[in-house]
């Protein structure tokens, strides 16, 4: 049975912007992530237009959809200095610019985090620094607000948390959010079970809207429930386990909702291993 679900992966932009929709289509993928850029510098260089046309046709082609952008790791819309502040200003609306120029759905983005400070002062930063960006222009391109792993210092791993940064947005920035299950479940929002699944759909309902969800960052992870630990590990390998990650996915509230994995990368094979196991998740289901 062929499943209609958008599964992708994070694939590499090296040698050209374009290339990762190639290396994405090889793989089976019918979306895809990627960077725009390097996202461990500030440095950000533009597009050739040749790369721009060849990734438009190449996406088509390969019906490939939705196209999300992960903003860099750098980028720190919370901090207290103001200097780094400034520069991730500046960052994102470059991320934004390049989104908009190759037609990418959305910019995932981790808000950032409070070192060491008031995390309240530093939501309240966050959203400063948001709304500073929704002034600059408008974009085609939505941000989406990455729930994080629970770890010091986050300001957005809990969903009452990210329901405070979306309310407090316009929607022509704000376009939802990317819901990372590795980080979900370090946080504290247990999903290795059917009963655990319907507590944290609850608390979704509660304070984002399922409507919200635009997109499922799907890893098992190295860490338990609650430990804070963000690290990914492949599917079925971690403290989720294949039972509960498959039924999550299959969830009526997720059924129909992009899945990205972000899983180790370690040798070739490892993608294709992953996204089987998916495929034969939704498919047990269908």
């Amino acid at each position: 049975m062929k499943c209609k679900r958008r599964i992708g992966v994070h694939t590499s932009i090296a040698g050209g912007i374009s290339l990762s929709l190639q290396r994405a289509h090889e793989l089976g993928c019918k979306t895809i992530q990627i960077f725009s850029h390097n996202p461990r510098t500030w440095n950000l260089k533009q597009i050739e237009p040749v790369e721009v046309v060849r990734f438009k046709e190449w996406r088509s082609k390969f019906d490939i959809s939705p196209v999300f952008i992960h903003a860099s790791y750098l980028i720190n819309i919370a901090s207290g200095n103001q200097e780094l502040r400034d520069k991730s200003i500046t960052l994102l609306s470059l991320e934004l610019d390049i989104a908009d120029q190759i037609g990418a759905e959305y910019v995932i983005l981790h808000p950032g985090s409070s070192s060491g400070e008031d995390k309240d002062i530093s939501l309240k930063r966050a959203i400063a620094s948001l709304t500073e960006v929704s002034k600059i222009k408008r974009w085609k391109t939505k941000i989406l607000i990455e729930n994080t792993s629970g770890k010091s210092g986050d300001i957005s791993s809990s969903f009452n948390d990210i329901s405070k940064i979306i309310a407090s947005l316009p929607e022509y920035l704000i376009g939802g959010i990317c819901l990372d299950t590795c980080h979900a479940f370090t946080a504290g929002y247990d999903i290795s079970t059917e009963a655990a699944i319907k507590k944290t759909v609850y608390e979704l309902k509660k304070y984002t809207g399922l409507n919200m969800i635009k997109l499922i960052h799907l890893n098992d992870s190295k860490g338990n429930a609650g430990s804070g630990l963000d690290r990914h590990e492949h599917i079925g390998l971690g403290k989720i386990g294949i039972k509960g990650l498959e039924t999550f996915i299959n969830h009526p509230s997720f059924r129909y909702i992009p899945i990205i994995l972000e899983t180790p990368k370690k040798k070739p094979g490892d993608d294709p291993e992953n996204i089987a196991k998916v495929l034969n998740m939704i498919n047990r289901q269908q």
